[in-house]
């Protein structure tokens, strides 16, 4: 039985990695330039939310093992996806899963990694928040609206997987 539930969860934690990669190679084109936005953002805020924040570090090191492989991101993508990781995680996990924690930790891990990139490019941090305002919307609402359907499946999953 301990063998199942283990394949169980290798398997859940790849097929997720590859989704999240997946999403992250895609953007959501905005009104203005500059405010495009990915779908992955709602997804790995719920990811957190349901699987805890270990098992969505390792899910999100994978992911961004996978867009580094592939050639779909660089070391600067994968840093800002880790600060955003770590800043949306760490709040569910420091703060528990809410209706309002949901729709923080995805805007707020947004602007720390705009804030990274602005340091990192030398480029205004506030106008790559501001660019980024759409997307922080779409996250927080995207989040809230998919964290019951993934409850679900966690749930399904096998119950001990998921997060309490």
């Amino acid at each position: 039985m301990k063998n199942r539930r283990k394949t169980i969860e290798m398997t859940t934690t790849g097929l997720l990695a590859a989704v999240l990669a997946v999403l992250g190679m895609f953007k959501l084109p905005g009104i203005l330039p500059g405010c495009e936005f990915q779908l992955s953002a709602p997804f790995a805020v719920c990811i957190a939310a349901c699987f805890g924040f270990k098992r969505y570090v390792r899910i999100g090191i994978l992911a961004s093992a996978i867009n580094l492989l592939l050639g779909t991101h660089t070391i600067v993508n994968v840093t800002i996806a880790m600060i955003f990781r770590l800043i949306a995680g760490g709040i569910l996990a420091l703060f528990g899963v809410n209706p309002i924690t949901l729709a923080v930790s995805g805007p707020l891990g947004t602007m720390a990694g705009r804030l990274a990139l602005g340091i990192i490019s030398g480029t205004n941090p506030l106008a790559l928040m501001a660019a980024a305002l759409p997307g922080m919307v779409f996250t927080a609402v995207g989040a809230s609206a998919m964290y019951p359907v993934m409850k679900r499946l966690a749930v399904r999953e096998g119950g001990a997987l998921a997060q309490p």
